[in-house]
């Protein structure tokens, strides 16, 4: 092999002036003990080592470990030229000169170089970068050695292009196999006396390095070297090493426990971890580890501060107040007795209950830097500057004017109403306060402005949120919304086991009132995508898991082929369920099967011909083209408009001859968007006129809309209780006002 003026493993190492842990270092592979997941037979770097065929490499592990060891056996058995720098002692220019030699050799003798460097991490970025071209190259093959996890420490461009080996701590076995390695060898050891230990000597030994090798040989030397009067005694000398003379090698264990490195971050993410998986003991021995290693306290506080609200949040609100106090106080105090402090923090902490749902707020963040364009809704703006001018404030309404200090009203930007950031939880202080978030959200949630009417004609601009028709929110209809829910379910009266199911569900309108009254059945709503699940389930997750309706994303039709064979429902409710009247005649049939006996229908349905079309609302010079083109919608050929209320009755009545039907016209304001306009002209109204003229046709956006919605139902008992409990009502009742 050779060297240079730097090698770490040059001079005569097997002297005995060096310590026994430098003495006792493997020359080959036979001696190497330990690592066997690396160094095992047929594994890959026991393989790549003895056939001389090394790749970079870099090996990462804690002290002790065989890192620095495993560079000398590479050293003792490679036929390529072994250089070594120290990363605390040398710099670039150290490195320029084993590059110039390494170009030499390769260049007249074609020897490729090893280049190890001990703890790489140490090298700040622009000495690692100047290492990098000369490895890819290949004019070095470089083992590094770090302490550190080089994923963090070590360029990335030099990780990527080396093999990471991890180190482990010894094992005990391997660690006594060690032991026993030093007091056998006659050349390098103690083989040449007697060494005996008295029981329990030796495993204290080991249980002291704590998987470190250089920690149990310094340990060994001492006993072994300060049990006889003078050393070294004559060979075959006894050597007794009694546990006390073990136990006084050591004054103290020392905690493996590097404040910079890996070990730092392990401990306290396992204190954290056992705080939050309410673990008080585990938590007062991760909390004893950092305290014995001198971590410091007001580190500790810091984080335990911060799971006070991140995971323990509103389930207990006193918590961060009490960790706080514990802080205060420790600054007073300071130790020792301040570890009554950080224990009573890590005892309250792990005890109490948990919540996390102040992460909502990560989710409201996301949206933010999402929603970049979403402005604050009208009604919430500061009138105080441009009321009369812009009609800032105008239509907020002030909840300390009603009953309870609330009132239903939106107060998130028009592209999020209906998100859902704050989820309590059922435990602790959130448990007590859920069912009042809950249902003044429920009151809310059908004031996000989805199309409750029929979605034939009207169009949604998907995507575009900010685009939604939201402006019919501010004109009554919650109010309209909630006297429809009203007379569909009144008199309704179902037991606390019943089935229901709800075709259509969209955001839960229909299905929230039915799970007021059936807490012991099922629930199942049925909708039309992936966005209407989300928003129920979103909502649903604040309820325990086995009260959740199941939602499935599917047409009514399919749904019901999919129902296991046997379940039926005490109410089946939906709305628009018959859009295209005469194709949908069969999901009738398969509701009658799937109702009890005595079960109830309850359907909302919209009459697209009753209702208002755009010809009704543009401009007077432009309503006789517009009704041209409508002529090919509003035909008996389209089966969305080919029906009236005879058509509905009479397809009801095959199936439910005892059917009612009740019909109401509903009015609000709609707001017609560019983009709903652009719809609307591309599908029904280009072959008219163009695009520009019939955004023109439109001056005034803002229109009264009329529909026309049929309140169909069946199996209802008139005498029977109302709809739901006084409590459920009084806060859908808030909505209308």
């Amino acid at each position: 092999m050779g060297g240079n003026d730097l090698n770490l493993f040059e001079s005569a190492l097997d002297s005995k002036e060096e310590p026994l842990a430098a003495r006792m270092r493997p020359r080959t592979l036979g001696e190497y003990i330990g690592q066997e997941h690396i160094l095992g037979k047929g594994r890959l770097l026991r393989r790549a080592i003895q056939a001389d065929q090394l790749s970079s490499v870099i090996f990462y592990g804690p002290p002790g470990t065989g890192k620095t060891t495993l560079a000398r056996v590479i050293a003792n058995t490679t036929r390529s030229h072994f250089s070594t720098l120290n990363a605390v002692l040398s710099g670039v220019k150290e490195l320029r000169g084993e590059i110039e030699a390494a170009k030499e050799r390769r260049a007249l003798y074609g020897t490729r170089t090893i280049l190890f460097i001990d703890e790489v991490h140490r090298w700040n970025k622009s000495q690692q970068d100047a290492l990098l071209p000369w490895v890819e190259n290949g004019t070095f093959i470089l083992i590094g050695a770090t302490t550190e996890n080089p994923y963090f420490e070590v360029n990335a461009a030099l990780v990527s292009r080396s093999r990471v080996f991890q180190l482990k701590k010894l094992t005990d076995e391997n660690l006594r196999d060690i032991a026993l390695q030093a007091i056998n060898d006659k050349e390098r050891g103690y083989g040449e006396f007697r060494v005996e230990f008295e029981e329990g000597a030796l495993d204290h030994l080991v249980s002291v390095a704590n998987g470190d090798a250089r920690s149990l040989l310094n340990a060994l030397e001492l006993a072994v070297e300060t049990t006889p009067d003078v050393f070294p005694p004559p060979a075959g000398s006894l050597i007794y090493i009694s546990k006390e003379t073990a136990e006084e090698s050591i004054q103290k264990k020392a905690v493996l426990y590097d404040k910079e490195g890996d070990y730092h971050f392990d401990v306290i993410s396992a204190f954290i971890k056992s705080l939050r998986g309410s673990d008080p003991d585990a938590a007062l021995y991760w909390l004893a580890r950092m305290v014995a290693a001198g971590e410091d306290p007001r580190f500790i506080f810091r984080r335990m501060e911060i799971l006070a609200a991140e995971d323990v949040g509103m389930a207990d609100p006193y918590a961060v107040a009490v960790v706080e106090a514990d802080a205060s106080a420790f600054d007073r105090i300071g130790l020792p007795e301040g570890r009554f402090h950080l224990a009573h923090s890590a005892i309250y902490l792990s005890t109490c209950p948990k919540s996390n749902s102040a992460l909502g707020f990560f989710d409201a963040l996301s949206d933010v830097e999402k929603e970049k364009a979403e402005e604050v809704p009208n009604h919430l703006k500061d009138p105080n500057r441009d009321s009369n001018g812009f009609g800032h404030g105008e239509g907020y309404l002030y909840p300390h004017s009603y009953k309870d200090h609330w009132v239903a009203q939106q107060y998130l930007p028009t592209g999020l109403q209906g998100k859902i950031y704050y989820k309590p939880s059922d435990m602790g202080y959130e448990k007590d306060i859920r069912d009042a978030v809950m249902l003044r959200r429920e009151a809310q949630l059908e004031s996000v402005t989805e199309d409750f009417y029929s979605e034939n004609l009207t169009f949604s601009p998907g995507d575009k949120a900010r685009e939604r028709w939201v402006e019919r929110a501010l004109s009554g209809r919650s109010e309209s919304l909630l006297r429809l829910m009203e007379k569909l379910y009144s008199g309704l009266n179902i037991p606390r086991y019943a089935n229901v199911m709800v075709l259509n569900a969209s955001h839960g309108f229909l299905l929230w009132p039915l799970m007021k009254m059936n807490p012991e059945g099922c629930s199942m709503a049925v909708v039309k995508s992936d966005e209407q699940k989300e928003i129920i389930n979103h909502f649903a997750s604040e309820l325990d898991s086995l009260l959740r309706p199941q939602v499935i994303v599917s047409s009514p039709l399919k749904a019901f082929g999919s129902l296991e064979d046997g379940l039926s429902f005490s109410v089946i409710s939906g709305r628009n369920v018959l859009s295209r009247l005469k194709d949908d005649e069969k999901i009738l049939q398969m509701i009658a099967g799937r109702l009890e006996k005595d079960g109830c229908l309850a359907l909302l349905e919209s009459i697209p011909v009753l209702s208002t079309r755009l010809s009704d609302v543009c401009l007077e010079k432009h309503r006789e083209t517009m009704k041209k083109a409508e002529e090919g919608i509003y035909t008996r050929s389209n089966p969305l408009t080919a029906w009236g209320k005879e058509d509905l009755e009479s397809s009801i009545r095959k199936v439910f001859p005892e059917a009612t039907f009740e019909y109401v016209q509903e009015s609000e304001d709609r707001m017609l968007t560019d983009t709903a306009l652009r719809h609307f002209h591309s599908s029904i109204y280009s072959s008219a006129m163009s695009v520009e003229e019939f955004l023109k046709a439109f001056p005034q956006r803002t229109v009264k809309w009329s529909n026309t919605v049929a309140i169909i139902r069946s199996g209802f008992q008139e005498d029977s209780v109302h709809l739901a409990s006084e409590e459920w009502k009084g806060v859908l009742e808030k909505t209308s006002k």
